[in-house]
């Protein structure tokens, strides 16, 4: 197995610009295949999807190709697998559509690690219902959210739990598949944001036992929409507003409107780039897609623990990130320092760590951050040796000349 970062870097037109990125979490840079993916879907004759002329015939194999290149992806059936705008509105939409079957009474779980796209969705939903909204915390000083965290929620009444596949913000990876078992045997649902994870760990979201999991190409390399992953049967289950004229169909029928058919042509170009990554050339995609996630795990855990190490010699400075199992994204605060003074020192050298909640609010809250949250380093496919090096001198001078506040 060969990881070629050098050819990885030079298929990526953005790099060339010079900077160090350490926001993968908050979306990836885009490799030439993804980009030609796109232009060629706009180049050829393109409409509604049918089978008589070049443009419907054009349409519909592209997503066709699509929900096969993420099925790929996911471990999924490619008949459950929809695009949305966004994993956000893909769940909101299944939030209104799985509330509609809530009584008064009923319960849903939601954590405190989730990014709020996790959690706010559910929430409106139970109050519209008259459903109770429970809230599983995490521990701060560990970051860990265990399966007892979720145990601790679940009754009879509960109808649903919501919990994220690894934190944005922390890394932190729950245990979903424990969690998923519990879940089911308290008879409910189980809705997964796999929005960070999918980047950084290979996926069976049939293994994971995930009713629902969402996630968005554009975390790795792809375009900028969500897709969901659920069996086929289950979402033949559920009646989600639509309009009359519009297929009724699994999965189309929680497909509004035209989809973004340009997108879907760059999302299957993505999962067959990350499906070269791991130098297997031969087999199925789904093979040499887990021999490019061993590759990218690998690459990107030696780069965490050089950061790390890096880190922890420079004074002053809180690591936030401590699971035990975590994606190689670390939440950093400064002692007498602000974290945007921070970015903006390391923004002047042309390296980009952002600080924010990263709308992971309820966590930032939960570890003592507030509103504020903090720097966030966030690994990738291309991160290189010389960018962390970058960041870390970045960083050592930033506290030389930047004096601590008393």
């Amino acid at each position: 197995m060969t990881y070629d970062l050098t050819a990885l870097r030079e298929a990526i037109p953005a790099l060339a610009a010079g900077t160090a990125h350490f926001d993968g979490p908050g979306g990836t840079q885009t490799p030439r295949p993804v980009i030609e993916a796109v232009a060629a879907a706009l180049s050829r004759p393109l409409s509604n999807r049918g089978g008589e002329l070049p443009g419907e015939r054009h349409a519909d194999t592209v997503v066709v190709e699509a929900r096969r290149a993420m099925a790929d992806l996911l471990g999924a059936d490619p008949a459950g697998i929809v695009f949305g705008r966004s994993a956000t509105q893909l769940t909101y939409d299944f939030a209104r559509t799985l509330a509609a079957g809530w009584q008064p009474g009923d319960e849903v779980v939601v954590t405190r690690l989730d990014h709020d796209a996790n959690i706010r969705p559910w929430v409106q939903a139970a109050e519209r219902a008259g459903v109770t909204v429970r809230r599983a915390d995490f521990d701060p000083v560990t970051g860990e959210l265990t399966a007892d965290h979720i145990r601790a929620q679940l009754s009879g009444r509960t109808r649903l739990v919501a919990v994220t596949a690894a934190s944005n913000l922390i890394g932190t990876e729950p245990p979903v598949a424990e969690i998923a078992r519990l879940v089911h045997d308290a008879g409910a649902l189980l809705y997964v944001d796999g929005v960070h994870y999918t980047a950084h760990a290979p996926v069976d979201v049939r293994a994971l036992g995930a009713d629902f999991y969402v996630c968005s190409p554009y975390k790795f390399l792809g375009p900028h929409h969500g897709v969901l992953a659920a069996d086929p049967e289950l979402l033949e289950t559920l009646r989600p507003d639509k309009l009359l004229p519009s297929a009724d169909t699994v999965p189309e029928r929680f497909e509004l409107g035209t989809l973004p058919y340009e997108f879907l042509a760059g999302t299957r170009a993505a999962v067959d780039f990350l499906a070269g990554l791991g130098g297997l050339p031969d087999g199925d995609r789904r093979s040499r897609l887990a021999a490019a996630y061993e590759a990218i795990e690998e690459h990107e855990g030696r780069l965490r623990a050089r950061l790390e190490k890096g880190l922890a010699a420079l004074d002053g400075v809180t690591v936030h990130s401590r699971a035990a199992r975590r994606t190689p994204t670390l939440l950093i605060t400064f002692d007498g320092r602000r974290t945007e003074d921070a970015y903006r020192f390391l923004a002047g050298r042309n390296v980009h760590a952002p600080s924010s909640h990263f709308y992971a609010l309820e966590a930032s809250r939960h570890l003592g951050l507030g509103d504020t949250g903090g720097l966030r380093v966030g690994l990738a496919p291309y991160t290189s040796d010389e960018d962390v090096d970058r960041l870390l001198d970045g960083l050592a001078d930033f506290l030389k000349e930047t004096p601590a506040a008393h």
